[in-house]
Order: structure tokens, then sequence, then C-alpha cells
């Protein structure tokens, strides 16, 4: 199957042809059938063309619009992998009806995103609530799908919550369900040779920046069946991903090659999802044997030293006991568990500092086992 190719043709033909469970995550921004009556004018008098293209009004009716829902994302299912994961976006005029079908074929919600977007298109009639966000679905084509998800990285990449010196100094926070993304704009937003832009519904970066870091591993398969102006794409080449885009528009086939192309690989830690990878397991005894550790130095909770390191990794305290350093710690802290992580806990001291025993650890890691994470 050949990959990072954009395809021009109908999704639903075009997914036919590949073969079956072979990718490995899928976006898909499908159109709204936005359903808008009458002309828009902004305050000023002039009009406000919003998404009036012609691909989101090929639909006459809302079983119309259902059959087609129902027919492209039977075919992406049949070329998701077992334990790949599923996104779409919507507005409110169709993501109610997606969820609805993509629940009658068996699919797994896993969360639902709010795109908040931060620089929102008035409501220029003043009638109802400004429509500030799109709603994102993320499932699995199972209940038991063993997806992936870089838990870790997704914490990496939640800065918003988060006071910048306190992100440095190593303060994470899980990442939640409300993404404040505004709306592309200035040099990300693909103009025709005219000057004006591309397409009407063209999705920021920072979105499938997100999904495709958090949602795949480094080399991955990536598949938007409605490639537009070719974001998926360009954000999964950047990510050293591979990408499938499928697009009937000719049009915006030949800009987004022409975006994908002036693409450049930019992997780093976030790309490769490092924060992710479990390290290697080591033991005291063979950081002992490497210098790391040295045989009857003391180990440290809170600054008060507690017990000695035996030869061959164990713990012995002063009352003769001699035990690992997981059940030591919970010892020590009269905890309910009779075992808990002692790397979490313990400490030992380097020249004038008492320092915690997995940052020792980690330059182990490092050092002798080349693990970067």
């Amino acid at each position: 199957m050949d990959t990072n190719v954009i395809i021009n043709g109908n999704c639903i033909e075009e997914l036919e042809k590949l073969p079956t469970e072979s990718v490995d995550l899928i976006f898909a921004d499908p159109p709204y059938w936005l359903r808008v009556e009458g002309q828009l004018e902004r305050p000023s008098g002039t009009q406000f063309k919003g998404c009036d293209d012609e691909w989101d009004k090929q639909f006459n009716s809302l079983e119309d619009y259902k059959k087609f829902t129902k027919n492209w994302i039977s075919a992406c299912l049949r070329v998701l992998k077992p334990n790949g994961s599923f996104w779409v976006i919507g507005g409110m005029q169709c993501i109610y009806t997606i969820g609805a079908i993509m629940q009658e074929l068996g699919m797994w919600f896993i969360n639902d995103v709010v795109w908040w977007k931060t620089n929102p298109t008035p409501n220029f009639k003043g009638t109802r609530l400004n429509n500030a966000h799109e709603t994102l679905i993320w499932a699995t084509k199972s209940k038991n799908a063993n997806y992936t998800f870089n838990y870790k990285t997704a914490k990496e990449l939640n800065k918003d919550t988060v006071w910048e010196k306190d992100f440095e100094n190593g303060i994470r926070k899980q990442l939640g369900s409300v993404w404040r993304i505004g709306v592309c704009q200035g040099d990300e937003r693909l103009k025709d040779n005219s000057g004006i832009k591309l397409h009407s519904t063209q999705k920021p970066e920072n979105i499938l920046y997100r999904i495709i870091t958090i949602n795949s591993k480094f080399g991955d398969i990536v598949l938007d069946p409605f490639g537009g102006t070719m974001t998926t794409g360009a954000v999964a080449k950047r990510t050293g991903r591979r990408y499938i885009m499928i697009e009937n528009n000719r049009r915006y086939c030949e800009y987004g090659e022409k975006r994908i192309a002036a693409v450049e690989e930019s992997i780093g830690d976030i790309e490769k999802g490092v924060f992710d990878i479990a390290p290697p397991r080591v033991t005291f005894k063979e950081m002992i044997e490497s210098g790391y550790f040295q045989e009857g130095e003391y180990l440290y909770y809170q600054g008060r030293p507690y017990g000695n390191l035996l030869a061959d990794g164990k713990f012995y305290r002063a009352d003769a006991e001699i035990m690992d350093i997981h059940t030591a710690i919970a010892l020590v802290k009269n905890a309910k568990a009779t075992r808990l992580n002692g790397w979490d806990y313990w400490e030992v001291k380097r020249g004038d500092e008492i320092v915690p025993i997995k940052n020792v650890r980690n330059q182990y890691l490092k050092e002798v086992k080349n693990y970067t994470g």
C-alpha cells in the first residue's frame, strides 16, 4: 500500500481500494451540511461569505445525509486497525447525527473534545449565541480496543493550565477535553492565486498536532478521507508519520500537494513520544556494580537516614531487617499498602546534597542504557 500520497477521488470509492485494517489513525472533517438560509451581512453592510461551497450543499434531506455518513464511516472502519483511533469533527448541525451513527455501527467513544475558538466569527444578526466552538469525537472500533494514548505526551502539550515557571520546573497537568485554539488565519490560512481563502473550513494545525502526537506512534499511518487543504497530511509529515489523503476536489489537491511538499520534518521528544516509552528495567545490584550506588551507603527519607544498601541492592534497617526498598518505605510511612514505589520516596547523599534516588537512576539510564525519556 502506498503512503504519503494525496488521492484525488470520491472518498468511499477510494477507501474501498485500501487494504483491510491497514491504517492506525483516522481524522475526518466531513461536510457539515450547514443548512444556512438567507444572506448574512456584517454590521458594515458587507456580505459575510461563510461555508457556501457546493460540497456542503450536496444533500437533499436528513436521510440523504445520514446515508452518506453511514457509508463513509463504514468504509473507514474497514481500513482502521482493531486498535486504531478514529476522530471526527463537526458543528452543531451535524455532529450529533454523526455520533449517533458511529454508535449504531458499534463504535466506542473515548472522549468528546470541545474546540473553543479564541477568535470566532461573530453572530452578525444577533439572533442567537455566538458559535464559539466545534465538537470532536474520539472513538475506537470496539470497547476492547487497545488504542494508543500517549498520556504523558499529552501532559507535555498542556501548557495552557500551568504557569510557565511551574511548567519549566516540571509541573504537568492532564490535558483536558476543552482545547482553546484560534481559527486559521495569517500565513497558516491557504489562499488561492487571487488572495481569496482557498477553503471555508480549514482546520488549524494545532488541533491535528495534538491528535496525531497523542494518538499515534512515530511512523504510523494517518488517514484523512476528506483531505481539504491537507492539514492532516502536513502535520503527519512534520511529525514523522505516514499519511494517506483523499480529496474529491482537484483544486484542493493541487494546492495541498504544494503545501505538503514545503513541509519539513521536525522531530523532537513530543513527536517521538519519548515521555511514554517505558524505561528499561534496572536493578540496584547492577547500578551498584556500575558505581552509581555504593554498598553500605545510607538511604534517606525527608532528609533522615533510615538504613543501608547491601551489595545485592536490598535495604538493611538498623533493627536488622532486610527487605526491598518498596516494602521498606511502606513501613517507614506506616502506609496501609504493604509496598509503595520506593523510587518515588528514597533519597541518597551526593556530596553535600541529599537527592532523590530516581535522579541517580535516570543518570544511569541515560549514560549506560542510552535512554533519554
